[in-house]
């Protein structure tokens, strides 16, 4: 499941960072935008050498998304915010002293938790996170991945 993970946030990430360089002028952040490419490229490509061997057991298949649009795309890279969100609350809870800070902590983490259900079910329910079905999760993984490195 990590391995899914890592290849959607990191195929996710690419993306992003593809459809953005162009918009950053500052020459030397530009470059670092450029290296972070390369490095999320051979990332991507090396995580993808391990699908052949993950298992390929199947449930709940809702089948292919009608969408050929980037909601899918949008739908990733919210959910990885969200999911980002969640686990910063979480750790800002276990740092805090002060208990009024540590009640507004709480407060937003479990906003935070309730959003995540959300977009999670909207992911669900267009097919872009078949959760229940390792292969089709997988063969989405490989689809964006290679999105991500043709783009």
């Amino acid at each position: 499941m990590k391995l899914h993970e890592l290849t959607a946030f990191t195929a996710n990430s690419l993306m992003g960072l593809k459809m953005s360089v162009h918009n950053v002028a500052d020459p030397q952040l530009h470059a670092l935008y450029e290296e972070m490419i390369r490095a999320e490229e051979a990332n991507l490509k090396e995580l993808l050498q391990f699908y052949p061997m993950a298992p390929t057991e199947t449930r709940n298949n809702k089948g292919k998304s009608e969408y050929g649009d980037m909601t899918g795309f949008y739908g990733w890279q919210l959910l990885g915010l969200s999911k980002s969100c969640i686990m910063s609350y979480a750790d800002a809870i276990t740092e805090t002293a002060t208990p009024k800070l540590k009640d507004t902590f709480t407060k937003h983490l479990n906003n935070a938790i309730k959003f995540h259900t959300k977009i999670f079910n909207f992911m669900m329910d267009r097919c872009y996170y078949p959760a229940y079905d390792l292969h089709q999760m997988l063969e989405n993984d490989k689809m964006m991945a290679k999105k991500a490195l043709e783009m």
